[in-house]
């Protein structure tokens, strides 16, 4: 980011923000509630433009871009958010199938293997034909990791990952990100 600021109304919530994140490392964004976390992730996916500044994925100004070129950086980016936002109407491994079956050529075979691997990978194998509504809150914020990593992004995007979840969850969570980080050499924010 590049002296990024945005308002809503009258309320500024970011005010000339700038960091950068090498590739592979993990960079934590700390803050009150209220104070522009969720809002500086939202920019770096392009979910909100800034009203000043740049925003770059990799080489990549994603302040103005729209359409395809915005969806090819997009997908280089998986987004957890705060709440899983998993589809209530679908099974969770079809909500970790979704990204799959919009951006891949897989078969429905290797689709729903790839699926079952990535619930596998968060603890959740069994969990595949069950409904979001049927989990806990710590497993659906899994399950929304496990739909954040089904494309293998280069770049993984945590809203609040142990947010709201008992000590225990919320150290699994993280002992997940960092060994993703560890493993793949995935940029952690």
């Amino acid at each position: 980011l590049e002296g990024v600021s945005k308002a809503f109304g009258a309320r500024r919530v970011l005010d000339g923000v700038s960091f950068e994140v090498p590739a592979g490392c993990g960079f934590i964004i700390l803050g009150r509630s209220g104070t522009g976390k969720s809002v500086t992730l939202r920019h770096i996916v392009r979910l909100v433009a800034p009203d000043r500044g740049r925003v770059f994925v990799g080489d990549d100004e994603i302040s103005n871009l729209s359409g395809a070129e915005l969806s090819r950086v997009r997908r280089s980016i998986g987004f957890l958010f705060q709440n899983a936002a998993l589809f209530d109407s679908i099974s969770v491994g079809e909500n970790v199938a979704f990204p799959l079956r919009r951006h891949s050529r897989l078969s429905n075979r290797e689709i729903r293997d790839r699926a079952a691997e990535k619930l596998e990978a968060v603890g959740l194998g069994s969990e595949y034909d069950k409904m979001p509504a049927a989990l806990s809150g710590g497993m659906r914020k899994r399950a929304g990791l496990a739909r954040a990593m089904a494309l293998d992004p280069p770049v993984l995007l945590v809203d609040e990952p142990s947010a709201g979840l008992d000590p225990i969850t919320a150290d699994e969570i993280d002992d997940l990100l960092l060994g993703l980080k560890k493993a793949g050499g995935t940029t952690l924010i």
